[in-house]
């Protein structure tokens, strides 16, 4: 018996591939479908949940609707056009 007829599964090196994979099968032999959920579970549990909400869109802003102030004093035709 040599040292390589010793070796087990669990003491080899694993192949690129296997080392690449998220999770592997260690016993049994699972179908694609239960391979598909434990996949859906595992990346669902994985996801944030704590994310910000979403910035509101400038399309909803009423304050966009409301009137700003007209400007008083010396010269405040000109300021009346002047793009802000």
């Amino acid at each position: 018996m040599t040292d390589d007829d010793a070796v087990t599964d669990d003491a080899r090196e694993p192949t690129p591939e296997e080392r690449r994979a998220l999770f592997r099968v260690v016993r049994g032999t699972p179908t694609d479908a239960e391979l598909a959920a434990l996949t859906v579970v595992l990346l669902a549990a994985a996801a944030p949940t704590d994310a910000p909400p979403p910035e509101p869109s400038a399309w909803n802003d009423r304050a966009a609707l409301m009137r700003r102030p007209l400007p008083v004093g010396p010269g405040a035709w000109r300021m009346s056009a002047r793009l802000r």
